[in-house]
């Protein structure tokens, strides 16, 4: 189980394969790998989003994404999960977050790799202050996934 912040943007399939190459004791293990990438979109709540800024409490946000990946190992049979998440200013199209769960068959990593990204929409502490045109202003909600 990892969980990576990251101030900087990150390349999420880089990210992944240096990973899994890191983890011999995975080889062999598992034939499934669930991945979900979330990207930014230049859109929300029916305006243009020129730019966002992604604030958190660090050791707060480490504690609940920690959490949440051990409660999908709980839940599930698997063999590891990745969590990578940005902060800071964000542009449309750069990856935000990586979710990798790796488990010796999909009927685990699949339900598990939803449950990651669903929890983490509800209860990561991330604040988003989205630019949109000359405004900027606090998202208050998430999206329906």
């Amino acid at each position: 189980m990892s969980v990576e912040l990251h101030s900087k943007p990150f390349d999420p399939w880089q990210a992944l394969q240096t990973y899994q190459n890191a983890k011999p004791e995975l080889a062999g293990k598992f034939g499934a790998t669930s991945i979900f990438i979330g990207t930014m979109r230049d859109f929300n709540d029916g305006n243009d989003v020129q730019a966002m800024t992604l604030e958190h409490y660090p050791a707060m946000t480490q504690k609940h994404l920690e959490a949440i990946s051990s409660e999908a190992g709980q839940r599930w049979d698997l063999l590891d999960t990745l969590i990578i998440h940005r902060y800071g200013d964000i542009q449309p199209n750069d990856p935000i977050v990586l979710l990798a769960v790796w488990s010796a068959h999909r009927s685990e990593s699949f339900p598990a790799c939803r449950y990651l990204i669903e929890e983490l929409k509800t209860r990561a502490p991330f604040w988003k202050q989205e630019t949109t045109g000359e405004n900027s202003r606090w998202v208050e909600h998430n999206t329906p996934g």
